[in-house]
């Protein structure tokens, strides 16, 4: 991956707009002169991709923005190929929050809420997740799983990931996280297992990424902020990952599933209810089986039916 080692304050001479140029990008960047490495994520249009698919309450979609940024904050950290999953459960009005990435940047979400939720403007963040957990799964294309949990104190997400990897790779990190109607924004920051020297270091970039308003975070571009925070530290900035949305639903993968269901079973349902609809609970897809449709999954080649009705 390529990168340009330049001090922020020389690079920002080159910002003309201090507005969000680019959206639906992941940044990397490190530090030159001791071990701290950072990433930047802002959500555009996969963000409104996502909002456009259901009809969440502001403070749902504020929660699902901060999950889609820290899964793809990960995803930009935790070698693997496959799939990144970030999962919320937890017992207040927000029971469930799903947020995917894979290697190759795409995302998608989904949130399970209390209807009441519709209508209450505001919530403190502890009572819409309530006593919850996060659950982080990475799982490879040949179906190995590696899964970590940990708990959400306060309703703090970003608190809950920067306890996964102190428990599971006893790395100091922190995250800054927020979303709006138009945008979803994170920062994150990593100190890399160096020399005890790089504490002082540590302690004063978080200081400065403290001062940082969730404003700033989803109003201004990658340069703006990195300049904001820390013009007087020499930074490797490297090239930007382009995010867009992407659901992996497919008539296909919903036909498998009823396959595995085995004949009888798909049969039973038929008779009751004359045909099978699945809804995609990411994109709001939804496939219908008919009879037609399920002899032929069970006889050989697929018929010649939409893939999916809207």
């Amino acid at each position: 991956m390529k990168g340009e080692s330049v001090n922020i304050a020389h690079l920002f001479k080159r910002v003309t707009n201090m507005s969000k140029s680019d959206d639906d990008y992941l940044y990397r960047f490190v530090f030159e002169q001791f071990g701290v490495r950072g990433e930047f994520v802002c959500l555009g249009s996969s963000w409104q991709a996502v909002r456009e698919r259901h009809d969440y309450p502001a403070s749902v979609e504020t929660q699902l923005g901060k999950a889609l940024t820290s899964v793809l904050l990960l995803s930009g950290t935790i070698k693997f190929k496959g799939s990144l999953i970030l999962q919320l459960q937890g017992d207040g009005k927000i029971s469930s929050l799903v947020a995917q990435a894979t290697e190759q940047r795409t995302l998608r979400g989904m949130a399970s809420f209390d209807e009441a939720l519709r209508e209450q403007s505001e919530m403190d963040e502890e009572l819409l997740l309530g006593q919850a957990r996060l659950v982080l799964t990475a799982e490879s294309p040949s179906g190995e799983r590696y899964q970590g949990i940990v708990p959400v104190d306060g309703g703090d997400m970003g608190a809950a990931v920067e306890g996964y990897f102190e428990q599971s790779e006893q790395l100091p990190t922190r995250l800054w996280l927020a979303a709006n109607d138009e945008h979803a924004a994170g920062l994150f920051l990593q100190r890399l297992p160096q020399s005890e020297d790089d504490e002082e270091h540590w302690q004063r970039v978080c200081i400065l990424a403290d001062t940082i308003r969730d404003e700033e975070l989803l109003n201004l571009d990658a340069e703006a902020v990195l300049h904001r925070l820390f013009h007087e530290e020499d930074l490797r900035l490297f090239e930007p990952e382009p995010v867009a949305f992407r659901c992996g639903c497919s008539r296909e993968r919903v036909g498998n599933a009823l396959v595995s269901l085995g004949e009888g079973e798909v049969a039973q349902m038929l008779d009751e209810m004359g045909s099978i609809e699945v809804n995609c609970e990411f994109c709001n897809a939804q496939y219908v089986f008919d009879t037609v449709d399920a002899a032929a999954l069970f006889s050989g080649p697929s018929v010649d039916t939409p893939d999916s009705v809207q």
